[in-house]
């Protein structure tokens, strides 16, 4: 894609999210130079899934770019993205909070995670069922994790020509993210994230009650595979 598809792309989407609305750029499989041409444009939030290319990207670009890992996570991989990333939103056992947590303790810092609501109909997706969340948020395993900081959660829809079905799983996602606000941080501002919604679906997601969507392909065009 040349740099003026690009950045028309950009400005397309950007006038479609309301100004409440956090739009994390997902780059992953696209090279530094996109991502360059987005950040002149005043874009800040990007979304990698990939260790070793978020690595080679955090080295080469502008140092204020805030990085969400999007992606599953290995627990022996978390090590590498410690010192700066800036939230995982994809977190979906307390094995990898307590990875996280450790981490982020060697860093000196508290390290921003969303939950990943397992709501989809596909086996393959990863996520926690709005039950496991619970359970997870009433272990004393994760009452002792002091440097990590759950914002909200996150949530990927079933991939169907459905609209009705991916509104019902957006409205879930909505209705579980209340629930847990209630049950377990009504004193706590920070928790105040919900991630769903991508290029095929975010409409539909911010109509109930995403603020922070990804969006790669209706931008970058297709990956660039590598």
């Amino acid at each position: 894609m040349n740099i003026l598809d690009l950045q028309n792309n950009y400005r397309k989407i950007v006038e479609t999210i309301p100004s409440t609305v956090t739009l994390v750029a997902v780059s992953k499989y696209q090279p530094s130079e996109a991502v360059e041409v987005l950040y002149r444009l005043g874009q800040r939030v990007f979304g990698e899934s990939h260790v070793q290319e978020l690595t080679k990207k955090h080295e080469l670009l502008p140092q204020d770019i805030q990085w969400h890992f999007i992606g599953h996570l290995q627990t022996n991989k978390v090590k590498y993205i410690a010192p700066y990333i800036t939230m995982v939103e994809s977190v979906d056992s307390i094995r990898l909070i307590e990875e996280i947590n450790k981490q982020a303790l060697k860093c000196n810092r508290i390290i921003d995670i969303l939950l990943e609501l397992h709501i989809a109909q596909e086996e393959t997706k990863y996520g926690l069922t709005p039950e496991e969340c619970r359970e997870l948020l009433q272990s004393d395993s994760f009452r002792s994790c002091q440097n990590v900081r759950v914002r909200g959660l996150m949530t990927i829809a079933s991939n169907v020509d459905d609209d009705q079905q991916v509104q019902r799983e957006f409205q879930l996602a909505s209705d579980t993210f209340n629930a847990i606000k209630t049950e377990f941080f009504q004193d706590k501002p920070w928790f105040d994230c919900c991630s769903w919604g991508m290029s095929s679906d975010y409409p539909l997601a911010i109509a109930h009650g995403s603020n922070m969507v990804r969006v790669g392909t209706s931008i970058f065009g297709e990956r660039q595979y590598k």
